[in-house]
């Protein structure tokens, strides 16, 4: 599935694109699935389980920025995360037994409005004993560089862990500027529909908000080696049966593989929860334009 050029760039770069990974017809049932659970938005008032709502939202004019935990949604989503082909793109990057984790998401960026991701590391969100975890993203759309793209910064896989925090609590989005973090470099990455995305877990990345007239959806699963197991506080495990379930690809075990990683823990929890657009509602220093101010005063004046 990859050739020995992506598979040194995903080393080197910290991410890769794949194009046309998805057959016609599992593209348009993915397409079908996810139209479906938008519609329930209408009428709705706040955020649910399922759907995490735009600042822009109102019941009569629905807005989605996410679909939360896909896999526990609909049935075709966990049907897709182990789907042959993106299998045997991951082999060759994490080994032959993988797990899906228990996040993932939709992020739906509308036309127009569609919101932006602040710089972040998905490995501050979730730590593990070694760091054979990535994350896929499955275009349900074309991604180019109107609507919205990723935005990755090469080669940050292989940095320091950035810190996460705003106010004394996680916030899931990293402060360029008080960082030092040079974002000069930044790559789009585009795609035709059907295509995925991998990138390494601490590659920094974002998105800006789709100030276009073309919808960009992307279907993110996260995805670990079967012996990185999450670090304390990251993941309740008190269900061993369901951690397993969630084995896509090949045996789990009970042995960890343990690496010298760096780590910050999320701790203390980001104040507004249920998504990364509210974890990173407390960030001061923005590097995006957003479609409206969305900046949260924290609890207790932290």
């Amino acid at each position: 599935m990859l050739t020995e050029t992506q598979i040194a760039q995903y080393h080197d770069d910290g991410y890769i694109v794949v194009e046309d990974v998805l057959d016609a017809a599992t593209l348009a049932e993915l397409q079908a699935v996810t139209a479906e659970i938008v519609a329930s938005a209408a009428g709705v008032r706040e955020h649910t389980d399922v759907l995490d709502l735009e600042a822009s939202h109102r019941p009569e004019a629905p807005r989605v920025r996410r679909i939360k935990r896909p896999h526990a949604a609909h049935p075709f989503y966990r049907k897709l995360a182990a789907y042959p082909r993106i299998m045997a793109a991951l082999a060759p990057l994490i080994g032959e037994n993988i797990r899906l984790r228990a996040g993932g998401k939709i992020n739906m960026k509308g036309a127009e409005y569609g919101a932006p991701v602040e710089w972040h590391q998905d490995w501050a969100f979730y730590p593990h004993t070694n760091q054979s975890v990535l994350a896929v993203g499955i275009l349900l759309d074309d991604m180019n560089s109107s609507n919205g793209p990723l935005r990755v910064l090469p080669g940050s896989h292989k940095g320091p862990v950035y810190d996460h925090h705003s106010f004394g609590a996680f916030c899931g989005a990293i402060d360029a500027a008080k960082e030092g973090l040079d974002v000069s470099t930044a790559r789009e990455l585009y795609g035709r529909a059907g295509s995925i995305s991998i990138h390494h877990v601490r590659l920094v990345h974002g998105s800006a908000l789709n100030a276009s007239s073309r919808e960009r959806r992307v279907l993110f699963y996260e995805y670990a080696a079967a012996d990185a197991w999450p670090l304390a506080g990251v993941e309740h495990l008190a269900n061993l049966d369901d951690f397993n379930d969630r084995i896509v690809y090949g045996q789990p075990t009970k042995q960890p593989r343990l690496e010298q990683v760096p780590v910050r823990i999320p701790l203390p929890r980001a104040p507004f929860q249920g998504s990364i657009y509210e974890n990173q509602r407390t960030l001061t220093g923005r590097y995006f334009e957003h479609e409206q101010e969305d900046v949260a005063v924290v609890p207790n004046g932290r």
